[in-house]
């Protein structure tokens, strides 16, 4: 009977959206329907092995990670627990969608390994860099200042989002790396419990979530958080304006998380928009350029530092003169690739157009194009 409740609910065409979900993840997983899900954002227990009370010099206690949630009998007890959450969150997916996990050495070679054999693509692997981590106080190790997180596709085929450009825009204008330099949660962003604590005692930072969601969804998309505890996927979502469907068990927790959302302003519409990747820009040919009167033909093109010259074609060709005084005549990207002797050439970036303020990049005329095509 268990089975058939849990068919009934999948058939559902739609899944709940914005709502925390009280119960088991892999279990409420289950009721979810097949590839509805845009990204999931997991922060499942870390499976620390801790023994005993963790104290500073001074002999007070550190809170750290003691609950029940957060123990297995063995390795095998979490690697099934892994496979089973990981197969569901797979099934969820949709055909492009993506998953993100973040682990500690405690767990996440374990994860990677998991998400290989269930026919995930790894993408990448994030370091996230503490820049205020907790000391070993045993002294026994060097102090753990990193998380890792892994960024992977439903599969080898799949095409998920990269907002590869917003990325770079965030980094003032330099390719993001795999190394991300961000504070643990402390301060005010810190929830508190009902006697002053934590209210709960992994919470992530904002900055984090921020990141991964504008990086690899957009607006109206749809994260799943199968482990939600304090709700910082939610806000983040709310905020960003994407929706959420998370899923705890934990009653404490699904209140703080509730509260914390509810206070969230979501972002207008007008501010959601990122810088635009190239890659997913609409073509425009070269020939365009030139049928448009942007550039004339006769008119010269120059190589950095004024290297070599090509002459435009009527056709969007371009032509250069080699030193035996034999014309080469083709594509910006091919004469590109010849005068340099190179395999490639990007000859957007690399021919260049004199103006009255000097030399141009041929892509200043192809972004005037897609400009005048939106209008």
């Amino acid at each position: 009977m268990a089975t058939k409740i849990r068919s009934e609910k999948r058939s559902r065409a739609e899944p709940p959206l914005d709502k925390i979900l009280k119960g088991d993840s892999i279990e409420t997983m289950r009721t979810l329907p097949d590839a509805s899900v845009d990204l999931v954002f997991a922060d499942p227990p870390y499976n620390l092995q801790l023994g005993g009370d963790l104290t500073r010099p001074d002999n007070s206690r550190v809170d750290g990670v003691d609950d029940d949630w957060d123990k297995f009998a063995s390795f095998a007890d979490y690697d099934r627990f892994t496979t089973a959450w990981l197969a569901e969150a797979r099934r969820l997916l949709k055909p492009d969608g993506a998953i993100w996990v973040i682990g500690s050495y405690h767990n996440i070679f374990r994860v990677g390994s998991i998400l290989q054999d269930l026919g995930y693509w790894i993408l990448n692997d994030v370091v996230w860099v503490k820049t205020n981590p907790m000391p070993n106080f045993r002294g026994t190790r060097l102090a753990n200042a990193h998380e890792t997180l892994i960024w992977a596709s439903r599969s080898k085929d799949a095409r998920p989002t990269f907002n590869y450009q917003a990325l770079k825009t965030a980094n003032d204008d330099l390719q993001m790396r795999s190394d991300w330099s961000l504070p643990i949660c402390t301060g005010s962003e810190r929830l508190k419990g009902a006697g002053g604590g934590k209210a709960h005692p992994t919470q992530k930072p904002e900055s984090l979530l921020h990141r991964v969601i504008v990086g690899t969804t957009n607006p109206g998309d749809l994260v799943l958080d199968p482990f939600f505890g304090s709700g910082t996927t939610g806000a983040v979502a709310k905020l960003l304006g994407r929706r959420f469907i998370g899923i705890e068990r934990d009653p404490d927790y699904i209140a703080a998380a509730a509260k914390r959302i509810a206070a969230v302003a979501p972002a207008a519409p007008e501010d959601l928009e990122t810088t635009p990747s190239k890659r997913a820009a609409p073509r425009v040919p070269f020939g365009a350029v030139v049928e448009r009167g942007l550039l004339r033909p006769g008119a010269r093109l120059y190589a950095p530092l004024r290297k070599h010259v090509a002459r435009v074609k009527a056709d969007g060709s371009i032509a250069v003169t080699d030193k035996d005084g034999v014309e080469v005549q083709g594509s910006i990207h091919k004469i590109g690739a010849h005068v340099q002797k190179a395999e490639a050439c990007n000859g957007w970036t690399f021919w260049q157009f004199e103006t009255e303020s000097g030399l141009k990049p041929l892509d200043f005329l192809r972004e005037k194009v897609r400009r005048e095509a939106k209008k």
